[in-house]
């Protein structure tokens, strides 16, 4: 059987399609409690009490635990910003709510019902503070400070009477020199927003003091040795103490990388000494973590008049929102990102992330790309129709190939294949465009003649590093061990890399079975516990396939030469570890700052009412250099994924907030995408040019897809009504006006920075 480029079924599909898959909210562990977290609700404020007592005196309550009770009073994955408990008897930190879903008391209790009624009657006692959500606003030298204690900052020295978290600057060559070559320039502001994940499976976990005295915690997560460190942080036990396991897990996106559950669970079960168990409704999940970074990005680009981009200036700003989370990386990658792949002379990016008490942005699908991007390849299409070139030469004039400096002035890592991915998007352009009358799904209407109806198609494209960044210590730990008689008969594969549904586990089995050469059914991977192997790193960053691909696949070489050795059974480990990476330097941005890229571009084709400014995608083909197909159907089900998840963001998803408060926090006013919403025809092309280093040559590539997509369908409107669409999501009421402005029914919205 072949083990890579087969599109095997995967290790987990039977026991998912079946219902007999354990996940977190479906385990029950003897003599269990239930742990109730209680909320803010208050958006910003100084805790002048907690008070417990008629919480504790409820029916069935084992103990209510507040900050007090917490060894070490502080967590986060970048920095320790954040209080595990938010009120007073801890540190000053803790005493400041700073976000609706700050949490400021656990209920235990021996039932759901018991820990939900005993929760409610938690009374705080708050002393107002003006609550700041405009990240604009936050960076006012008269701003309420959100944070004014210090904590440990890892980026240096930092100014400590500022909103701003943290700020990056990207320059090279001459800006003003480069706008005085330019014969055309392009200038606009755009908007995107927050964006909920909107996972199958709401925050759940259990966690028990074991018989050996170790604590473990069983949650759905992305990176267990993480979590591992930062719950025995907060306990102030040693990592050795904790384990975290992972049973199956019901999506992530990003969402799960930081932390929700696992550390109010693990110290209820240190404190109570009785296993524990919580579930989160959809709301709490909605209210209670973090979305995709809201953005405002000022662009300036200028180019000559045969179509080389001689200048791009940009001013971003990301809202962090309450805490950290993940705000500084995600601006690292926004920082590159803004100025697309493409060979500019001269740049100038200030970039920075503002604390406010909106909802902590954080990780999601993409992690910086899709923001930057969107104003990237807005700018290149307004400059295409400036200068009268078609979008796609316009692109090739200007792309990323090997040898090319990079803003930073680093060497694009071998194995670009920018170009590739634009010349085969821009033959699917040329193919003819697609109705949606055709599969009749419009069709009355159409022929009624009662809709006014334009067609349009656009294009974008987009780069996306694979593995952590800018000089973030990258690693993968894996084992594999081999039993047989004369021959090899079965493969154990230990390697904990979290599969939050994108079939990671499968991967495993494949590249293991490839290098083994035997059939991928003989080979078990291990891979749902901490104490089975070192860190795997986070199941995020495209990073799974090619970091713990490397990973298996070293093992798995080195156990096949003991093997022959006749050394048997054989085990070897093995960790891999890529080429370092370099942070920017301050000023000028001067970095190595990534491992190694993939590339993908794509095609809209879309039908917008002239009357009621609603957009429907009736065709996304989807252009992705993947290196090698490890599984060509678990590929095209990312790209399928991600374009469905990339169209909401697009033109309906929303997450609301008004001062500090969340007013759409149910999947009923939440609107994701449902069938009907995504492209009516998704044409998903693969393309397989080797990456030098990759496992087999494959590339990470499940953001990838996501990444061009509101790009591309903000080209196809303007293609189709003349319109610019320069804010997030495209809905009907936005659209609607944008062509009323247009026609000069309403004045337009204008929007302006002055760059310092």
């Amino acid at each position: 059987m072949r083990a890579v480029g087969s599109s095997l079924p995967r290790i987990d599909a039977a026991d998912k399609v079946t219902g007999v898959a354990a996940y977190p909210g479906d385990l029950d562990l003897p003599g269990q409690a239930w742990m109730q977290v209680v909320f803010a609700g208050f958006a910003h404020g100084r805790i002048t009490a907690v008070q417990t007592a008629d919480a504790l005196a409820a029916p069935g309550v084992i103990a209510v635990l507040t900050a007090a009770d917490v060894p070490v009073n502080t967590y986060g994955l970048i920095m320790p910003d954040q209080p595990v408990l938010c009120g007073v008897g801890s540190t000053p930190q803790a005493e400041l709510v700073r976000w609706e879903a700050d949490h400021v008391a656990l209920v235990v209790a021996e039932t759901e019902a018991q820990a939900r009624a005993a929760a409610a009657l938690v009374r705080v006692e708050y002393t107002p503070l003006p609550v700041v959500t405009d990240p604009i606003a936050a960076q006012a030298p008269d701003a309420p400070i959100l944070h004014p204690y210090t904590f440990a900052f890892p980026y240096g020295e930092r100014d400590w009477n500022s909103n701003v978290l943290h700020s990056y600057r990207l320059a090279r060559g001459d800006i003003d020199a480069g706008f005085a070559q330019a014969d055309v320039i392009v200038e606009a502001t755009y908007r995107t927003q927050a964006q909920e994940h909107a996972y199958l499976q709401p925050e759940a976990g259990l966690a028990t003091v074991r018989a050996d005295g170790r604590i473990e915690v069983i949650c759905a997560g992305q990176w267990m040795h993480e979590e591992r460190a930062q719950i025995a942080h907060a306990l102030g036990l040693p990592e050795d103490r904790i384990v975290v396991r992972y049973p199956a897990i019901g999506g992530a996106f990003g969402g799960r990388e930081d932390i929700s559950i696992q550390i109010v669970l693990a110290l209820a079960a240190f404190k109570t000494g009785r296993p524990v168990k919580t579930v989160w409704t959809r709301t709490e999940s909605i209210v209670g973590h973090h979305k995709r970074h809201p953005f405002i990005i000022h662009a300036k680009w200028g180019a000559a008049r045969d179509g080389r981009i001689v200048a791009a200036q940009m001013d971003v700003t990301s809202d962090a929102g309450a805490y950290a989370y993940t705000s500084t990386k995600v601006l690292g990658n926004a920082l590159l990102a803004a100025l697309g792949p493409y060979a500019i002379p001269n740049v100038r990016v200030d970039a920075r992330t503002v604390y406010t008490n909106n909802c902590p942005s954080g990780a999601f699908r993409g992690f910086g790309g899709p923001q930057g991007h969107f104003a990237a390849e807005g700018q290149v299409n307004k400059l295409a129709a400036a200068l009268g070139i078609d979008p796609v030469e316009l692109r090739l004039r200007n792309l990323w190939r090997e040898g090319t400096v990079l803003p930073t002035g680093s060497v694009v890592p071998a194995g670009c294949t920018a170009v590739a991915v634009v010349e085969e998007a821009g033959r699917r352009m040329a193919s003819p465009p697609s109705r949606v009358a055709e599969d009749g799904r419009h069709s009355t209407s159409l022929a009624a003649g009662r809709r006014r109806v334009a067609h349009g198609r656009g294009m974008a494209c987009c780069f996306k590093n694979v593995g952590f960044s800018l000089g973030f210590p990258e690693s993968c730990a894996a084992w594999v061990e081999l039993h047989g008689n004369g021959q090899i008969e079965r493969a154990v594969v230990g390697c904990v890399g979290a599969d939050v549904g994108q079939g990671s586990h499968t991967v495993f089995r494949q590249i293991a079975a490839e290098a083994l050469q035997i059939d991928p059914t003989h080979v078990e991977v291990r891979a749902d516990h901490t104490d089975l192997t070192g860190s795997s790193g986070s199941a995020s960053a495209s990073r799974m396939t090619f970091m713990a691909g490397n990973a298996i696949r070293g093992a798995a070489l080195r156990a096949l030469a003991l093997w022959e050795d006749e050394e048997r059974p054989a085990r070897a480990e093995f960790v891999y570890r890529p080429r370092a990476t370099t942070p920017y330097a301050p000023g000028t941005g001067a970095s190595d700052p990534n491992i190694t890229y993939g590339y993908c571009a794509q095609v809209a084709e879309v039908e917008v009412d002239l009357d009621t400014g609603h957009v429907q995608v009736t065709r996304l083909v989807s252009v992705n250099d993947v290196g090698k197909a490890i599984n060509p159907q678990q590929v095209e089900g990312q790209i399928e994924g991600a374009v469905a998840q990339s169209v909401g963001w697009a033109l309906m998803e929303e997450f609301i907030q008004r001062e500090g408060k969340t007013l759409n926090p149910h999947l009923s006013s939440y609107l994701i995408p449902g069938v009907w919403d995504v492209a009516a025809v998704v044409e998903p092309v693969i393309l397989e040019i080797p990456d030098p280093q990759g496992p087999l040559g494959a590339r990470g590539m499940a953001e990838m897809p996501f990444i061009p997509t509101a790009a591309a369908i903000a080209a196809a409107i303007h293609d189709a009504t003349g319109v610019w669409m320069d804010q997030l999501p495209f809905t009907p009421p936005r659209v609607w006006a944008a062509l009323r402005a247009a026609a000069g029914d309403a004045p337009p919205r204008t929007l302006s920075t002055t760059f310092s």
